[in-house]
C-alpha cells in the first residue's frame, strides 16, 4: 500500500504547485487590471487567455460592487478551500496509507 501512499503524496504535491501558480496568475492579472498593459504583449496575453475562462463565468453571474471586479478575489478564495480540502485531504490519505 506504501506505492499507493506515495502516489497520493505526489498526486497532492503537484495539485498544490498547479493550484497556488494558477493563484499567482490571478493576481498578477488582477494587478495588471490596474494599469494599461500592452495588450499585444505575449505575457500579458498568456496571462489573459489562461485566467479568462474561469474569471469570466464568475463575473457574468457576481454584479460589480461599486466598480470593483471581485471575481478574482473569488477564484482566489476557490483556490484557498481547494488547496485545503482537497490538497489537505489527499495528503493525509497518503500518509495514512504509507
Amino acid at each position: 500500500m506504501f506505492i499507493l501512499g506515495n502516489f497520493l503524496d505526489a498526486l497532492a504535491t503537484v495539485i498544490h504547485y498547479v493550484l497556488n501558480f494558477y493563484m499567482w496568475v490571478i493576481i498578477a492579472r488582477a494587478i495588471l487590471s490596474w494599469v494599461n498593459p500592452d495588450p499585444y504583449n505575449q505575457i500579458v496575453r498568456f496571462i489573459h487567455n489562461i485566467t479568462e475562462p474561469v474569471l469570466y463565468p464568475i463575473r457574468s453571474r457576481v454584479p460589480f460592487l461599486g466598480g470593483i471586479d471581485v471575481s478574482p478575489i473569488i477564484v482566489i478564495l476557490g483556490i484557498v478551500f481547494l488547496e485545503k480540502f482537497l490538497v489537505g485531504s489527499l495528503a493525509k490519505l497518503a500518509f495514512t496509507l504509507s
